[in-house]
């Protein structure tokens, strides 16, 4: 919330998950404790008057296994590069592919969707339903659609998320929330 408008419910609770359980998004969560050195995926939301702004960062508990250390970086690369090419003109797809192509070049390969909009939104879900950062979403971007950049990718044994919730201006992205974008370590 903010001093004149309060907050709500979120329309999905937050996932904090570790490991192998952080190996696929929105899994809930168990009474497994965290274990040395381990990845833990942290997605979280705010929301007001229903609508939702979601934001996932990665935290690793002790040292940083080089795995983590290069897939955050695939990532954070995708980021960069998706955010370049969230701009009117351009479309649902081309973020995703750029997201992609980032992957790619560091050996990752993703092939689901990446994002999705968002907006009003109730429980059990905070995504609109309307358009995703896929291949072949060809829906124009347009000043005032909102995003749910959703930069992550999940392997056998962890996942990593970084994303950001994104408004498309008349010059590009205007990222939603002021959260250093990279992974954290708590040692």
């Amino acid at each position: 919330g903010l001093p004149d408008i309060a907050g709500d419910v979120t329309a999905l609770p937050a996932t904090i998950l570790g490991g192998e359980n952080a190996s696929a998004p929105h899994l809930m969560w168990s009474d497994r404790r965290f274990g040395p050195d381990e990845t833990v995926a942290l997605e979280l939301a705010g929301a007001s008057r229903h609508y939702t702004c979601g934001l996932a960062r990665t935290l690793q508990l002790g040292t940083m296994p080089a795995k983590v250390s290069a897939t955050g970086d695939a990532v954070l690369e995708g980021m960069e590069v998706g955010l370049e090419a969230a701009r009117p003109g351009n479309t649902c797809e081309d973020i995703a592919l750029a997201f992609f192509a980032a992957l790619g070049r560091r050996g990752f390969v993703k092939d689901s969707r990446t994002g999705y909009s968002i907006g009003l939104s109730y429980p059990p879900d905070w995504g609109e339903r309307t358009m995703s950062l896929r291949r072949g979403d060809r829906t124009e971007l347009r000043p005032g659609m909102t995003f749910h950049f959703m930069t992550g990718l999940w392997l056998a044994d962890m996942g990593i998320e970084i994303t950001e919730s994104i408004l498309i201006t008349d010059s590009g992205a205007e990222c939603l929330a002021n959260v250093p974008r990279k992974l954290l370590v708590k040692e």
